[in-house]
């Protein structure tokens, strides 16, 4: 075997990390179906839509957004657009191209559920971190994503 093995402590938030990252997402899922009936990748669609100008996005910014492939926004838009809360329209401008509309009952399902979610967020994590702490992470996040994404800190 090649290669340097993690340290114990490298380990030891290595799998701290793995663990908490299928734990919350799970527990806001949950969260967000019990309280409202939307599904987490559902909210996360629905929350692109409604701060996008004129709530209208193309799949394309979904995707980038969410760092989603486009089959799996394809299949989420179809499950949406058969409960009402998305809608795609035809771009004039290039007919191989759609636009995702957020619909009435979109905003709804989103101004209905948003307000349990930043509290579930709050609760499961906020609230548990000191401000030094929660400076520590979002500083340790960042500095990943810009890795990740070869952009400068």
């Amino acid at each position: 075997m090649s290669g340097d093995w993690l340290t114990a402590d490298e380990q030891r938030a290595w799998r701290t990390y793995l663990r908490m990252s299928s734990l919350l997402p799970a527990a806001l899922n949950r969260q967000l179906q019990q309280d409202s009936g939307l599904t987490l990748p559902e909210y996360e669609v629905l929350v692109q839509l409604s701060e996008a100008p004129g709530q209208v996005l193309r799949p394309f910014q979904i995707c980038e957004a969410l760092n989603w492939e486009q089959s799996r926004l394809s299949h989420q838009l179809t499950r949406m657009q058969r409960r009402g809360l998305v809608a795609r329209q035809e771009c004039e401008a290039d007919g191989r191209g759609a636009f995702v509309v957020l619909t009435a009952a979109g905003a709804d399902a989103i101004g209905s559920a948003a307000p349990g979610h930043v509290a579930a967020v709050r609760r499961l994590m906020f609230d548990r971190l000191s401000e030094d702490e929660r400076a520590a992470f979002e500083q340790a996040c960042a500095t990943i994503v810009a890795a990740l994404t070869g952009q400068p800190r």
